[in-house]
């Protein structure tokens, strides 16, 4: 139910929580940029209406200005020649009057002053031009008084002071369209800023979080893996992550302590092994020793007395039996040397090592600085290392001499058996190496082999005293 529990409000749930302010943070930035982009294309459009409703203004100004030019130069001159710009103007004023008032047509006040500009040109050229112009043809010096001058200027004047004013508020109108222009782009390039800040910011964070929350528990976990996988059964990992790393944490200490617990049963039932294997071996021992040792030399005592007595033919004979009597004797008494000596129960890891030395086929320096007895289970162990190392030596490394060193530290035996033989000893080849090893390993003791090719073999045992 824990496990479950932290797994919906962990890591998981943290993880997602991020991703969602990240991508709500970018969506939103995306919004604002595409509201941004959608002002600035409809400022754009009502920009380029402003300029065609300014130009088309003052395309209907210079026309009336065509038409007061015209209109004055053929009553001064009198030639119609003179009469051609008002004659084009006052052709194309209907059609560019309708399309300003076309422009201008979603702002009434500019749709007003549009037709107040078409009425006054209309006014201009039927009240006024044409009478002018058809006057200076009958009478040319009627239509240059100067009140008709005047006349004709203050219309001119009228019309060109409706257009300026609707010029002017088109250009306010634009002046404000730009200003909303220029804070819509800069709303746009504020809000990209702030939301690739706000993106850097929450990714670099999500980094953080992800390193702290995940990765560094995770490489942590991986090296106590490793440390673990190498024998260190005791190594575990600080419980201080959040959701399924926390469970993961607390999962691999359970696991290691298990394997602590397991490993720690399987090194006492092998030390049980041992202790009841020499057990076993030393009340085997003593049963030949104190059996059949002693009854073969009862025996071999009785067919001596009964040679004493006895005719040189029976004698003879009886000798036999005593002989194939002793040879057994000593048989048995070798075979219970190799099943367990009485020495070294008797007198400890020192004579038991010299007498293996005395027995050895190759010389053997004996050097043991031990001045106490150890735990039985200890001098077993040193003692069997020895005989197996001395046996190998002088049946397979074709040495010359071995050396045994054995001494004490603060709360070790360290024993050393080194040969200059062929070297190339492989533990994994023989059984009794291997058993060897159990055996030290069942004590909480190391054996390492050391057999370089022609560089002769060294076994080095370290046990520990106060664990036996």
């Amino acid at each position: 139910m824990t496990v479950g529990f932290e797994s919906r409000g962990g890591v998981a749930r943290r993880v997602v929580t991020a991703s969602g302010l990240l991508m709500v943070l970018v969506g939103s930035g995306f919004v604002v940029l595409l509201v941004s982009v959608q002002g600035l294309r409809a400022s754009e459009q009502q920009a380029q209406h402003s300029g065609a409703v300014l130009t088309s203004a003052n395309q209907v100004e210079r026309m009336v200005s065509d038409l007061a030019t015209g209109q004055r130069d053929f009553v001064i001159t009198g030639q119609e020649k003179f009469l051609q710009p008002w004659r084009d103007a006052a052709a194309q004023l209907p059609a560019q009057t309708g399309t300003l008032e076309q422009l201008v047509a979603d702002s009434p006040d500019q749709v007003a002053r549009a037709n107040q500009a078409d009425q006054r040109i209309t006014s201009y050229l039927r009240d006024y031009s044409l009478p002018v112009i058809e006057a200076s043809r009958a009478d040319p010096d009627s239509a240059r008084t100067a009140a008709i001058t005047a006349d004709g200027t203050n219309r001119v004047a009228a019309i060109r002071s409706v257009l300026d004013t609707l010029i002017s508020s088109e250009q306010k109108l634009s002046s404000s369209e730009q200003q909303n222009t220029d804070m819509i782009a800069n709303r746009a390039v504020a809000a990209a800023v702030m939301g690739l800040a706000g993106t850097v910011v929450l990714v670099l964070g999500f980094a953080v979080y992800l390193t702290r929350a995940i990765v560094r528990p995770v490489r942590v976990t991986a090296e106590m893996a490793n440390r673990l996988a190498a024998g260190d059964l005791a190594v575990r990992v600080p419980e201080t992550g959040v959701g399924e790393i926390r469970t993961l944490e607390r999962t691999f200490n359970t696991m290691a302590g298990s394997l602590g617990a397991a490993s720690a049963d399987l090194a006492a039932s092998r030390a049980r092994i041992v202790r009841s294997s020499d057990e076993t071996r030393r009340q085997i021992e003593r049963d030949l020793h104190d059996g059949i040792q002693q009854r073969l030399v009862s025996l071999t005592l009785d067919v001596r007395a009964i040679q004493a007595g006895s005719p040189n033919g029976q004698a003879e004979e009886l000798d036999e039996v005593a002989k194939g009597l002793s040879a057994t004797l000593d048989e048995v008494r070798e075979l219970a040397r190799g099943i367990h000596p009485a020495i070294l129960s008797q007198g400890g890891i020192g004579p038991a090592v010299r007498m293996l030395a005395r027995r050895s086929k190759v010389p053997v320096e004996v050097r043991i600085d031990v001045g106490t007895r150890l735990p039985a289970p200890i001098e077993a162990a040193a003692y069997y290392v020895v005989s197996e190392a001395l046996t190998n030596a002088a049946k397979h490394a074709d040495a010359s001499v071995v050396h045994v060193v054995a001494r004490l530290t603060t709360d070790r035996l360290v024993l050393s058996v080194r040969d200059d033989g062929i070297g190339g000893a492989d533990p994994a080849k023989g059984s009794g190496l291997v058993g060897l090893d159990d055996r030290v390993a069942a004590l909480g003791g190391t054996l390492v082999v050391e057999s370089p090719s022609g560089e002769g073999t060294t076994l080095s045992v370290s046990l520990p005293i106060t664990s036996s």
